[in-house]
């Protein structure tokens, strides 16, 4: 399909569904989307296939390249779902509540969905609703005092992402390993306590024991708003 830009084909927001047709199982790109998505989530993303989203469909996997041409493209309708999700956020009236709101709407869907913190931090997401999430937290961004040109911008969504990004792979990859091992953190942390006891016993490590014996220990929700409270505070000098 020849465009503006050459001979690649058109990203698939801007190539028209195909037509409907009169079959037992109609199609759409949404449909299609909300099916991986049910896949990814009780399977994770490695088990994804088009023939096993063609079999939740009723349909040959044929029918579905009619749609999607490729495994890559099905993941950036996938993406888009989710943050169609995170678009829904309520407006907020002030900057740093809606860089807040955004921010836990992110981990609330990465949470849910944890295929989806697997893509994060990659190429960027295009899709539109994609789009929509960047632009209302650049715009939010944008109105901090502190934030005085592009170059300050830049670097204040390269600090909000590399947070965001970090704190959500921690804590989905914390329950994955609790699944998979039986084990969850608080378990793990009372098996190796007499250990990491006698290694602060000797006095080597006398930084970490502060930390250990004095710091606070947050749950993941909290942890999570505590430092992101810490990089907001730090974007607008405060």
């Amino acid at each position: 399909m020849d465009t503006a830009y050459g001979s690649e084909a058109l990203p698939v927001w801007e190539r028209p569904e195909p037509q409907p047709r009169a079959v037992p199982v109609p199609l759409s790109r949404e449909k299609i989307a909300a099916a991986a998505i049910r896949l990814a989530d009780a399977d994770g993303l490695d088990g994804l296939s088009i023939r096993k989203i063609a079999k939740e469909l009723g349909v040959g996997p044929m029918r579905l390249y009619d749609y999607v041409l490729n495994k890559a493209e099905l993941l950036d309708l996938m993406v888009d779902a989710v943050y169609a999700r995170i678009a829904e956020v309520d407006k907020q009236p002030e900057w740093r509540a809606t860089v807040l709101a955004i921010a836990h709407a992110t981990r609330r869907a990465a949470l849910d969905h944890e295929w989806f913190s697997d893509l994060l931090g990659a190429r960027p997401h295009l899709g539109p609703h994609a789009l929509a999430v960047g632009e209302a937290t650049a715009a939010a961004l944008s109105r901090s005092p502190a934030v005085r040109g592009i170059d300050d911008l830049q670097r204040a969504l390269g600090a909000l992402n590399g947070f965001l990004i970090g704190a959500v792979r921690r804590e989905v990859t914390e329950r994955r390993t609790a699944r998979s091992t039986g084990t969850d953190e608080a378990a793990w942390q009372a098996s190796l306590g007499p250990y990491l006891t006698r290694m602060l016993n000797t006095g080597r490590y006398p930084t970490i024991a502060r930390l250990v014996i004095d710091g606070a220990h947050l749950d993941a929700e909290e942890t999570f708003s505590h430092n992101l409270t810490t990089v907001l505070d730090g974007i607008t000098g405060a």
